[in-house]
């Protein structure tokens, strides 16, 4: 390379540098941006971004209402929201220190203190990524074969993979015809092989079979249906969000048939995420507790057993007196030993609360090399598979 294009690259990675500086810090206390809880990047109602830290610091303390301090709208620190681009710019240009290493530790990271999983599981592969996963937001994965169902904000909303993360198949578009999937925000896979969606966009449920043949839409009295699983007996479990309520529906899927739709639950605050025991019929609920400002908003997880008498609750405060930093859980499952596990976004973690008759004991089995955990299942050989929002992969640890 002559000297003249040597200086012209050297220019061009400057201009790139400062480029990568000027978009990815905050422009009120100049940190740079990042996936931690402290510097995520937020959107205020006006449009301008500043960090997370900066709205809590000027948000006053008993109305939660801050000024732009660029423009100077007011707003409540509560209509801030993610910056998404940003996110997922700081994601693509992050160093490559951060991605996980075979062990499941940062690569780079020091081997002291906290461990990256717990001493029988081992980070396995990582699959997806921008482009292939774009903001995924339900993961569920299909005892018979072994394949793994990704609800996520693509062309084609259903995604399924191999355990080697090759894409076998994927359907659901966004439209407005009866099949067509809006807005997925979970899906689970029934005993006989079938995709159940729920669809923020028309307040349904949907069913198709493994070749994205619709087979049911259910629009019945739901006003935000959210997450769901599949319990022993085929049944599904079904939370709205809006209506503060736990549905069991029994269908014939393969006949594409509603029998029946049963409300279980009616007294519920915001729920979302679900997870249903394959050993007992336990059935654990993520509540998410009203918020009254970006450092009050918390987590509640429930827990019923097949009869739905509540049998233990525990929510954010309660978690702390265990773990020295706020806890918000996002994500919900039972391991085949019918332990129930949970993912904190927060400290970016995955915990095991212990069994239901043990509920709620405290050990953290993932620690490192997650950004944003969404979802969570469990293979049929009890191996952990994480859906990672923050940097749009399915990412497997194996037992050892």
């Amino acid at each position: 390379m002559s000297a003249k294009a040597s200086e012209k690259m050297q220019i061009m990675m400057e201009l790139v540098n400062e480029t990568e500086i000027s978009l990815l810090e905050c422009k009120v206390c100049f940190e740079k941006y990042s996936h931690q809880k402290k510097h995520r990047p937020r959107n205020l109602p006006c449009g301008h971004v500043i960090c997370l830290d900066c709205v809590c610091s000027l948000a006053h303390p008993r109305n939660f209402r801050l000024e732009c301090p660029f423009c100077r709208r007011v707003c409540k620190s509560s209509e801030t929201s993610d910056c998404l681009p940003l996110l997922h710019l700081t994601e693509i240009l992050r160093p490559a220190t951060n991605i996980p290493s075979a062990s499941g530790a940062t690569a780079g990271a020091s081997d002291e203190g906290i461990g990256s999983t717990s001493p029988g599981l081992t980070f396995s592969l990582s699959f997806g990524g921008w482009g292939t996963l774009i903001n995924p937001t339900g993961i569920s994965i299909c005892q018979r074969s072994g394949c793994v169902v990704v609800a996520h904000d693509g062309k084609k909303r259903i995604k399924l993979f191999g355990l080697s993360g090759s894409c076998i198949q994927q359907f659901g578009e966004r439209g407005n015809a009866g099949n067509d999937i809006k807005y997925p925000l979970d899906v689970t896979v029934t005993l006989d092989g079938h995709v159940v969606v729920t669809d923020s966009g028309d307040q349904s449920v949907k069913v198709f079979d493994f070749d994205g043949r619709g087979k049911l839409v259910i629009q019945g009295p739901f006003h935000l249906p959210w997450g769901l699983d599949t319990n022993p007996e085929n049944k599904i479990i079904l939370t709205d969000a809006n209506a503060g309520a736990l549905y069991h529906l029994t269908a014939d899927f393969k006949k594409g048939e509603l029998k029946k739709i049963q409300k279980t639950q009616s007294n519920l605050c915001n729920p979302r995420e679900v997870a249903v025991s394959q050993l007992s019929g336990v059935i654990a609920v993520i509540e998410h507790l009203l918020a009254r400002g970006p450092n009050y908003s918390s987590t509640r997880v429930k827990i019923f057993n097949a009869d739905m008498t509540l049998i233990g609750q525990i929510d954010s405060f309660g978690l702390n007196l265990f773990f020295p930093s706020k806890i918000y859980v996002t994500a919900v499952t039972f391991d085949r030993e019918g332990h129930i596990i949970v993912a904190d976004v927060y400290n970016q973690v995955v915990l095991c609360l212990g069994k239901p008759e043990e509920f709620p004991v405290f050990k953290p089995i993932i620690t490192q090399g997650l950004a944003y955990p969404v979802a969570l299942t469990y293979t049929a050989n009890n191996s952990l598979i994480v859906l990672d929002n923050g940097d749009h992969s399915v990412k497997i640890y194996t037992t050892s």
